[in-house]
């Protein structure tokens, strides 16, 4: 029993593998009679797009065209992305009401105008979905990409997960939980006794609680929903996880109390020359903390990502089945880590977003101190 259990956890996970990267590979020159492009194959995940692509057949690929939002001479201008496929005789140029738009995916732009952040870069740095380039200057990018509807979608899948449960627990108040509530009720006692309560406090847990348990819940599924063949790797942008460090930042500096801002401007206990000194740290303190969140989850989520799809791209190099054969459990093994690392990200991201709150909320005795 226990082998036939193994053996369909191992097909499982290779199917899911093969699935995860037939249509990176695909786009990566692997089903059009192009070279296999590792670097191609890894980027076309990591980075965002204006369209889902879904599969490829043969002659043409399956894309689920998106809607691109373009701010510019003062005006709001909103397209399809399956404009760009259709100006292949235009050189690739859209044109546009507000001017002529065109995506280059990766290619630099000489242009005396870009600041000094985008000559370091290499490129405009105005949308993660690529190059966007605009003749007539800049503009400002507001379009529904991939990783902006892999984020609807997962807002969708909580609240068909949490809408039937809250309307459960108010139906049987007092009653022993069952269904989705049975499953879903022990994950929010844990985030309240074992992440929320002891880092928060007793005092002013209830009313952060809403706010990490979305963080958690939030983080976890967007992890998930980039495991998913031809899913999206929102977590793995830094303007994701920058976007949920800064509303926790700003959460964490309108929650401090006068304890907390005084141990900021005016360390108490501390000679005059140390509280000078400390100043500056302190105020700098404010800023790597929500910082190190944004880092430590773009950084995991993305190296996870990298690491399975450079062992998937081993076998399309050199095309041999027994290294195929060697490969495929390591990324089966590497696969179901990441289902762990999806559930441990959240976890962590949730863990230090109510420690840097329960810092700020946080009230002292400074005579007992003293």
């Amino acid at each position: 029993m226990k082998n036939k259990l193994s053996l369909r956890i191992l097909l499982f996970g290779l199917l899911f593998a093969i699935l995860f990267a037939a249509p990176q590979t695909a786009k990566a020159g692997g089903g059009d009679g192009k070279e296999f492009s590792a670097k191609e194959l890894i980027v076309s995940h990591i980075m965002d797009e204006y369209e889902w692509h879904i599969a490829t057949t043969e002659n043409s690929h399956i894309t689920l065209p998106l809607p691109i939002i373009i701010w510019a001479n003062g005006e709001l201008d909103i397209f399809m992305s399956s404009e760009f496929h259709h100006a292949e005789a235009n050189d690739g140029w859209v044109k546009r009401p507000t001017g002529e738009y065109k995506i280059a995916h990766g290619e630099q732009i000489a242009d005396e105008n870009l600041s000094t952040l985008e000559k370091f870069f290499g490129y405009k740095a105005i949308s993660q979905a690529g190059l966007m380039e605009r003749n007539g200057g800049g503009f400002i990018d507001f379009s529904f990409t991939k990783n902006v509807a892999f984020m609807a979608i997962g807002v969708v899948i909580l609240m068909l997960i949490f809408l039937p449960v809250a309307a459960s627990i108010k139906r049987n108040k007092g009653k022993a939980p069952k269904g989705l509530q049975n499953l879903v009720e022990p994950l929010f006692e844990f985030i309240r006794d074992d992440i929320v309560i002891p880092n928060v406090g007793e005092k002013h847990y209830k009313k952060y609680l809403p706010f990490i348990m979305s963080l958690f819940f939030f983080i976890w599924i967007v992890n998930l929903l980039g495991l998913v063949p031809t899913g999206a790797n929102a977590s793995g942008n830094i303007a994701f996880t920058f976007s949920l460090a800064f509303i926790t930042l700003l959460v964490t500096v309108f929650s401090g109390n006068k304890d907390y801002w005084m141990h900021i401007l005016w360390t108490p206990g501390v000679p005059l020359p140390l509280r000078i000194i400390m100043l500056p740290v302190e105020l700098l303190g404010i800023f790597t903390k929500p910082f190190a969140l944004m880092i430590r989850l773009f950084a995991n989520i993305t190296a996870g990502h990298i690491i399975i799809l450079s062992l998937v791209s081993f076998i399309f190099l050199f095309k041999n089945m027994a290294l195929g054969a060697a490969v495929g459990p390591v990324i089966i093994a590497m696969t179901f880590l990441e289902l762990f690392v999806a559930a441990l990200q959240a976890y962590v991201f949730a863990l230090l977003a109510a420690l840097f709150i329960g810092l700020a909320v946080a009230e002292h005795n400074h005579e007992e101190a003293h």
